[in-house]
């Protein structure tokens, strides 16, 4: 794709992504927030809204959308979803066009969706007329603030009529209604929230039943009724339109809708402006208090104040690449995430624990003091065995709802992992001594009591051997049927176990050196944890790794699943990422493990959950085998368990695999064709089922909930950059990736600033650090005075060249070709590949009925082998390909790549072939096709031979010499 399709760029220091066609990426969105409201619009006009009151609300609604929906993944959208759309009619043409795109979906001249960190833009060109549409929140409202700019650009005078269009108000079945105020300039619409019981009337009598369009002017008429306006022409061609003006007409007990229309004359170059202020409210005086923003004065004033909240979202890190798309995401986009994530809680009353403790995560590199609170908060919800809610309420009236009512196992998990990174950051060891409650009891404890009581509960919620029990759901919460029988165990949460007990144990050690607590000694409370950590260890591998990786999980039955016995769900990422994080796995099974994930879970998109995706239920694990396959937890590329990985391999010395991963994540011009989104937001997770449905693999969800921000920011932080804190000041150990010659990064860090340049340097063999110029001896820079500016240099030495091998294994089918590559692969650590799983189901459908592949059919099966090959190169891993190679001409593509090339040929006699194909089962080949290979295969020319690296093997001899030759031979 092109990148003139989008627009990355700076305007005065705050990034700004135009997008220049809205059938491009037609789903491509952006968001805005306030600490009470939500909205997704798209670049073609549909908005997805929400305010709390207390509970998520809508104030904006289609025909028969149910109310309790939301953005969701992969969002569908259709001409009656809610949208803001203005109609414009030229009244001496007739020529009619829709801004911004739906629902006429006018052919522009110049179209423009601009998304900004606190506004959302649409700028079209139609026939002689330009308009922009600029939406912005408030910070202190749940208001929508919109200005509608028609400049004529012709040389002429022109009369327009002018139709701002709203969907707006609920659907009830009880009572719905809308009317036009002429004292307020505004459409209102009220409706009856539905209830049964006589109790629920008295709850409802706080809601905000009533929605309003409001306008700075006067319209020239209006309309309440959606079916009235629409007529028989639908809202592609509303009969309205074509009438000289609207009917003024308010409706009753059917579908709301807010429409006005403008007439005006514009002279050539004139510009008109209209402002519209649009949500909820529960009465008409506050009514009256929206329509007061319309003044230009409040107007602006509001705007500015909402521009001013948002931009305080600012991170600690200021990353200068050379990679400037990298950049503006790190410095600007990334941090807007974390800030939503952190400020509001994803608008909900009672945050899943995971969520609430993940998110104040991102705050730490924010608004620290933020974080400080919600840990204290979220432990007082804790019990006083130590066990953590499901949710946290976030008020008195607040209630466990939806899955918050199902009993997971993992929410003390996240407790020690996110206050040693807050303490990490600020070094406030204080807060370990700050005292609460719990919320069975009134004695208060310190917080560092509570977490010791959390580690506790996780360390005896196990069964008979020590596993950690998983009850209905573990980090995977549609992994519920594993342990609802009270049997089942987590291999995740057995490792996040000693993982957080072991942040625990840096903690203890680090942060109270001097301190007592609790009713056991320090010294021999740190020696129990280690010796636990120990056992859980040794327990870890006895009962999860299966010789090249870890299973998931033992059902209640007992079963091991996530290995390679499965026929679905054979590899899952988490505990590869958990095991590496917890230092449950050697250096060798690290290796493993990482060989492992590059050959079952790794895609051009990233690194998916699980793999093969399930197409069908197992009762033994639960609802992510319904699921679609390669959507959500069912083998996406779910992007809160692929950071969780790209930070295991940076904290195991994997640092350009650890930078892969953060560089798949993020949609890029590369890209964005593919997955559908622009670079404004990591989505919760990219479609994966990578070999199963490859057509959808890459697509975005398009939803920016998602509990990878403060991970993403962490890995960039501790990892990429390696500017990690600690109790006696900075850690300075950056990753350089192998492309980048240098970088440079702006670190704030306990109140002064670090000016950081990371270059490498071919005269040096270890790591060098200057600090202001001088020395530093070691890899910690101390004693930082806050106010202060530091200048640091690190010199890196340079990389040796070790180049990644491809090593091709080629012959026809029934070649033995896929088993030598498989078993080669295996005894050299090596990522095996085979061609036939990048074939398209035609193309099998079209062997399997003894028909040829023709050039056309395989042109798209080479383009996903390169590039899944580009992928692993990036990733400096040598691959072992099972390929047939018939063409000289597909076998010069491979030697483009980078890799060190080899091309190992086995022979067979045809007697040899025709008699293991006779054999052969559940294989798509037809074994018809084997003369036409014969005759398609092109023998080495004399160009290919000189080149070297051309292994001819007698492919009838036993498999182990072939291996044991080839490893001589390479």
């Amino acid at each position: 794709m092109s990148s003139q399709i989008y627009n990355n760029k700076l305007v005065n220091d705050l990034p700004r992504i135009d997008l220049s066609s809205p059938t491009s990426l037609p789903n491509a969105s952006s968001f805005l927030w306030n600490k009470n409201m939500v909205l997704q619009a798209n670049c073609r006009g549909y908005v997805t809204s929400q305010f709390m009151q207390p509970e998520p609300a809508k104030y904006s609604h289609a025909p028969l959308l149910e109310e309790k929906t939301f953005i969701q993944p992969e969002q569908p959208f259709y001409t009656e979803h809610p949208g803001r759309f203005v109609f414009i009619k030229n009244e001496d043409t007739g020529e009619i066009f829709s801004a911004p795109y739906e629902p006429m979906k006018s052919n522009f001249d110049y179209y423009c969706f601009s998304a900004g960190i606190a506004d959302i833009q649409w700028r079209v060109s139609c026939f002689g007329i330009e308009l922009t549409m600029t939406l912005s929140l408030t910070q202190r409202h749940n208001v929508e603030l919109w200005r509608v700019d028609i400049v004529n650009k012709s040389d002429d005078e022109v009369n327009l009529s002018v139709y701002p269009y709203f969907t707006i108000g609920y659907m009830s079945w009880m009572n719905q209604s809308a009317q036009y105020d002429e004292s307020l300039y505004a459409i209102i619409a009220s409706s009856v929230t539905p209830y049964q019981k006589v109790e629920q009337y008295f709850k409802n009598q706080e809601l905000k039943d009533k929605s309003c369009l409001i306008a700075s002017t006067n319209p020239t008429s209006w309309t309440t009724s959606f079916s009235d306006f629409v007529g028989i022409g639908g809202l592609t061609r509303p009969d309205s339109l074509l009438q000289p003006t609207l009917n003024n007409l308010n409706s009753h007990y059917e579908t709301p809708v807010a429409v006005m229309q403008y007439s005006m004359t514009l002279a050539p170059k004139e510009n008109k402006r209209l402002q519209f202020a649009f949500g909820p409210a529960k009465d008409e005086a506050e009514i009256k208090q929206l329509a007061l923003l319309l003044t230009t004065t409040e107007f602006n004033s509001e705007i500015d104040s909402y521009h001013e909240y948002i931009n305080s979202g600012v991170g600690c890190l200021k990353v200068n690449s050379p990679d400037e798309e990298f950049n503006q995401f790190i410095n600007h986009w990334l941090p807007r995430q974390m800030f939503y994530h952190g400020d509001v809680n994803r608008l909900s009353t009672d945050p899943q624990t995971r969520n609430y403790v993940q998110d104040a995560m991102s705050m730490i590199y924010i608004q620290p003091d933020v974080t400080r609170a919600r840990i204290v908060f979220a432990l007082k919800q804790q019990k006083s065995s130590g066990q953590m809610p499901d949710g946290i309420l976030l008020s008195e009236q607040a209630e466990l709802k939806y899955i918050n009512q199902v009993p997971h196992a993992d929410h003390c998990v996240w407790l020690p992992i996110c206050l040693l990174a807050y303490l990490e950051e600020t070094n406030d060891a204080q807060i370990l001594f700050e005292t609460t409650a719990f919320a069975d009891s009134s004695v208060s404890v310190s917080v560092a009591e509570h977490i010791e009581l959390a580690i506790e509960w996780l360390l005896s919620s196990t069964d008979e051997r020590g596993l950690s029990l998983i009850e209905q759901g573990d980090w995977c919460d549609p992994m519920n049927m594993v342990g609802y029988k009270g049997k089942g165990v987590s291999a995740w949460l057995t490792m996040a176990t000693l993982y957080a007990l072991n942040c625990w144990i840096e903690i203890v050690e680090t942060y109270t050196p001097n301190a007592s607590y609790g009713q056991t000694s320090k010294d021999k409370q740190l020696l129990e944890y280690k010796k636990t950590a120990e056992i859980l260890t040794d327990k870890i591998n006895q009962y999860f790794w299966t010789d090249n990786w870890y299973g998931r999980g033992i059902t209640d039955d007992g079963k091991l699943f996530g290995v390679p016995t499965d026929k679905e769900g054979q590899m899952f990422v988490n505990p590869q990422s958990w095991a590496m994080l917890a230092g449950a796995a050697s250096q060798e099974q690290q290796q493993k493990i990482v060989c492992a994930v590059n050959e079952k879970l790794a895609t051009p998109y990233g690194v998916v959950m699980l793999a093969p995706s399930y197409t069908s239920m197992r009762e033994d694990i639960g609802r992510v085998t319904q699921k679609s396959a390669g959507v959500a937890e069912n083998g996406a590329v779910y992007n809160h368990a692929a950071i969780f990985y790209g930070y295991a391999l940076y904290k195991s010395g994997f640092s350009q695999q650890g930078f892969d991963v953060l560089f798949r994540m993020l949609p890029s011009a590369e890209n964005a064709e593919k997955i559908g989104q622009l670079p404004l937001y990591i989505p919760n997770y990219y479609r994966g089922a990578y070999y199963q449905f490859p057509e959808y693999a890459g697509r975005s969800s398009q939803l920016f909930n998602t509990g990878t921000v403060a991970w993403y920011y962490k890995t960039v932080l501790d990892g990429l950059c390696g500017l990690t804190g600690c109790a006696n000041g900075l850690s300075v150990e950056p990753k350089l990736p192998s492309h980048w010659p240098s970088f440079s990064v702006e670190r704030k860090f306990r109140g002064a600033v670090l000016h950081v340049t990371v270059k490498r340097h071919k005269g040096i063999s270890h790591k060098q650090l200057f600090v202001d110029g001088e020395a530093n001896e070691t890899n910690v820079i101390s004693n930082i005075v806050p106010g202060k500016c530091y200048q640091v240099e690190v010199l890196i030495p340079e990389l040796p060249q070790d180049i990644p091998k491809l090593t091709i294994v080629m012959g026809v089918s029934g070649c033995g070709k896929s088993s030598l590559a498989k078993g080669f692969a295996q005894e050299t650590n090596r990522v095996f590949m085979d061609a036939d799983d990048f074939h398209s189901k035609s193309a099998k459908m079209k062997m399997a009925h003894g028909e040829s592949l023709t050039d056309k059919d395989r042109e798209p099966w080479l383009n996903r082998m390169m590039q899944h090959l580009m992928m692993l190169f990036s990733n400096s891993q040598s691959v072992v390909l099972a390929y047939s190679g018939l063409k000289e001409s597909h076998r010069n593509k491979f030697r483009t790549l980078g890799f060190e090339v080899s091309f190992v040929k086995l022979n067979v006699s045809k007697q040899t072939l025709d008699h293991r194909l006779s054999n052969r089962v559940s294989h798509f080949f037809d074994p018809s096709l084997l003369t036409s290979q014969l005759q398609a295969m092109e023998v080495f020319s004399d160009k290919e031979r000189s080149s070297g690296n051309i292994i001819e093997l007698n492919g009838e001899l036993p498999m182990l010499s072939m291996i044991e030759m080839l490893k001589e031979e390479l």
